[in-house]
């Protein structure tokens, strides 16, 4: 039955400020009442995960069930910090999807190799932006209708 786990905190890993902007609006207006993060680039992304720096209190770094991670952004790409990710045995069962804008197939398969759950390819137009959100907020909210307690996504209410 929906509804009846805990929202996950969702954090995002993104360069681009319009994108970030576009897609906490997308969370925003969807069904999901999931709290969102965001962050820069890989190496914040690290320190959100670590409590480090900016991100040392637990409380506003909480966490997350979910990341959203682009591929090409500075200071340490997406890959560096998926690899980071899945090498720490915490870390390594917080299930994250790419968002990117490659369309590169070499980029898609290391990704996979690496350990994500899904590949998302970010269109540059920001109406099809739109839909790729809005569509991944559709296949997670049927995976959460079938399985709700197994990935702790909620239908938002009212």
């Amino acid at each position: 039955m929906p509804g009846t786990s805990e929202p996950i905190v969702i954090v995002l890993a993104e360069d681009n400020e319009g994108d970030r902007r576009l897609t906490a609006e997308m969370f925003a207006e969807s069904r999901l009442a999931n709290e969102l993060h965001c962050v820069e680039d890989g190496a914040q992304l690290m320190d959100y995960l670590y409590h480090r720096g900016a991100y040392s209190d637990p409380a506003t770094a909480p966490h997350p069930g979910l990341i959203l991670l682009d591929l090409d952004m500075p200071h340490k790409d997406g890959h560096q910090a998926l690899r980071e990710i899945k090498a720490d045995p915490v870390l390594s069962r917080i299930p994250v999807v790419v968002l990117t804008i490659s369309s590169e197939e070499a980029d898609k398969l290391k990704s996979y190799d690496l350990g994500v759950v899904h590949y998302l390819r970010k269109p540059v137009n920001p109406k099809e932006l739109i839909d790729v959100i809005q569509d991944f907020g559709f296949y997670w909210w049927e995976i959460v209708r079938r399985e709700p307690r197994a990935n702790g996504l909620t239908e938002r209410r009212g």
